[in-house]
């Protein structure tokens, strides 16, 4: 019997990461990988990157997307035993966006007012992420002893916007 998770405590675990890794489909059917960083925003992911990028391109030709977020798992104060990451992994469609189609707050929380440089913003994009269907998630919400049992540390629940 797989955990019972709900919605809110998916998101809330999302919110509480920022790192993901974004599987896309290049333009000849290969897959492809990229580890990224992202915010959420009413239950939209988004993903600052260069208009030249790989991945802004790869969107482009082909709007299927997953994430995979991977949430650290250890024993406190016996680090050096190794747990796997449990994670949450999700489907979506992403569009890639001009950075003037951004809400502000979702602009500030992505670039943090760090990034100045006009000719580095004239050269980005944002991608956004809507998840679709269901997360899937492996480890989330259960004691770290019972990631050992599969049955028991799975997880699925339907995606819900916020």
């Amino acid at each position: 019997m797989s955990i019972q998770l709900t919605t809110d405590q998916v998101w809330h675990e999302i919110e509480q990461n920022l790192f993901a890794v974004l599987g896309m489909v290049t333009s000849t059917g290969e897959a492809r990988t990229a580890g990224i960083v992202y915010v959420v925003d009413e239950g939209r992911f988004y993903i600052g990157t260069d208009k030249a990028s790989w991945k802004a391109k790869y969107i482009v030709a082909n709007p299927h997307v997953s994430l995979t977020i991977p949430i650290a798992k250890s024993i406190p104060f016996m680090p050096w035993i190794r747990i796997p990451s449990a994670t949450i992994s999700l489907s979506g469609l992403a569009h890639v966006l001009e950075l003037g189609e951004v809400k502000a707050d979702v602009f500030k929380k992505l670039y943090h007012d760090v990034v100045k440089d006009e000719k580095a913003m004239a050269e980005s994009c944002v991608i956004e992420v809507i998840p679709e269907k269901d997360f899937v998630t492996y480890g989330v919400g259960i004691p770290l002893m019972q990631m050992r049992f599969p049955n028991k540390a799975r997880g699925r629940v339907a995606v819900v916007s916020k």
